[in-house]
């Protein structure tokens, strides 16, 4: 007998359209092959914004200063669960909003409904640090996200993760913090980072055939350069790699949005003189991004360590792995834990020297590349996999729907 379909309304911190994975490709396209569907509840990012593939979008349009958008997109929230027909759903969830969720998990218990939160990231905490990093100088840009985190993390820690009937967290290391704020380890579901393998795949993409790339020893790193991820060390490890492997050549597809930091990482590899030895594509379309990988040797993946990144799942070392690629690495929790599992590459610490030597033992070990390649990809496609990881999720909504059951039949 098929399972019966289920609905939720999820309520994200997220605009629609989004890039995130967890929500395009698992809420978007795996959970609803399985019954799952999700009516999203966030604001529009673009006009006309494109169909929600999940379920119906219900969206409203933010202004575009921080402090009123986060009120009219509070707002929108609370109006939406006000309104909602609850014979619709099955469940509430809330993701990465503190205060929408105190009024998710009243609106839920009022309408006889399950709540469920989805933490992302420690939102709360990682608006503090912002904060302090601006000082007092930054005025309103100091103080709203102050107060902005503070109010949060009391409500998260003392109001929402309590009371909810579930919390699904991005890590197995997100789930050990939040057991250690006595959050029980069996209420949360880690649900790591994936990889959309009908689309991100050896079969599905082929290798750049830019010249550029021709008779180079090419490295890959894919992603955000903003100042925490420290992607200068890269920098660093060039230098040395380049004493063993002169053709070496480090493609960056990607950049940030801090106009200061994108200049001096400029200046800072004039400085090096490693001009000759990157080819920073700055933020290209994925399809494209992804043809620069296959093409090159390696793929790396640094990722400084730290209350806030430690509970992260980065995407770069699973779409590498996805796309038959070894990794270099640094000790990231859940990045050890998937070259450990998986035997696709080497994890070191966030270091230019460790970064170098891990990379010149494995360029001279082509058959041992290889087959690492051929490991994270078969790992990817066991437990990364967007439509792995989809049937996991789909198979806990089951459970607890299928625990509140029975209290629902002697209510």
């Amino acid at each position: 007998m098929p399972d019966q379909p289920m609905r939720l309304l999820y309520l994200t911190a997220e605009g629609w359209p989004t890039h995130r994975a967890d929500l395009i490709a698992l809420f978007g396209k795996y959970l609803p092959r399985l019954g799952i569907h999700s009516d999203l509840l966030t604001e529009q990012l673009q006009a006309p914004a494109p169909d929600w593939p999940g379920g119906e979008a219900l969206l409203c349009q933010a202004p575009r200063g921080r402090a009123a958008q986060y009120f009219v997109k509070l707002w929108h929230g609370l109006r939406g669960l006000a309104r909602m027909d609850a014979r619709r759903y099955d469940a509430i969830q809330v993701r990465d909003m503190s205060v929408t969720a105190v009024a998710g998990l009243l609106v839920a218990r009022l309408r006889g409904l399950p709540f469920y939160y989805w933490l992302s990231y420690p939102q709360s905490e990682g608006q503090i640090d912002r904060a302090l990093k601006r000082g007092l100088k930054g005025g309103m840009r100091f103080w709203f996200p102050l107060l902005q985190g503070h109010v949060g993390k009391w409500l998260l820690y003392r109001l929402v993760l309590p009371r909810a009937d579930h919390v699904f967290v991005q890590s197995r290391q997100m789930q050990l913090d939040l057991a250690a704020r006595g959050v029980p380890m069996d209420k949360m579901t880690p649900v790591p980072m994936g990889v959309d393998t009908e689309v991100a795949g050896p079969d599905q993409v082929a290798a750049s055939t830019d010249p550029r790339l021709r008779g180079r020893r090419v490295l890959a790193y894919l992603g955000v350069m903003d100042p925490v991820r420290q992607i200068d060390v890269l920098f660093h490890m060039l230098l040395i790699v380049r004493q063993h492997y002169p053709d070496v050549l480090l493609v960056l597809a990607g950049d940030t949005e801090d106009a200061a930091h994108h200049a001096w990482l400029q200046a800072e590899l004039e400085r090096l003189d490693l001009t000759g030895h990157v080819l920073w594509l700055g933020w290209r379309p994925a399809a494209e991004a992804w043809s620069y990988v296959r093409a090159a040797e390696l793929g790396l993946s640094p990722f400084p360590r730290g209350y806030l990144l430690d509970s992260a799942s980065p995407t770069k070392a699973v779409e590498y792995m996805g796309l038959g690629l070894p990794v270099v690495v640094n000790d990231n929790p859940d990045q050890q834990q998937v070259v450990r599992e998986s035997g696709a590459g080497r994890c070191v610490p966030l270091d230019a020297g460790a970064f170098a030597q891990a990379v010149i033992e494995l360029l001279a070990q082509p058959e041992a590349m290889r087959e690492m390649g051929r490991k994270g990809r078969d790992y990817v496609l066991r437990q990364r996999g967007y439509d792995s990881i989809a049937r996991a999720v789909a198979a806990t909504y089951r459970r607890l729907q299928a625990e509140r059951a029975p209290v629902e039949s002697t209510a």
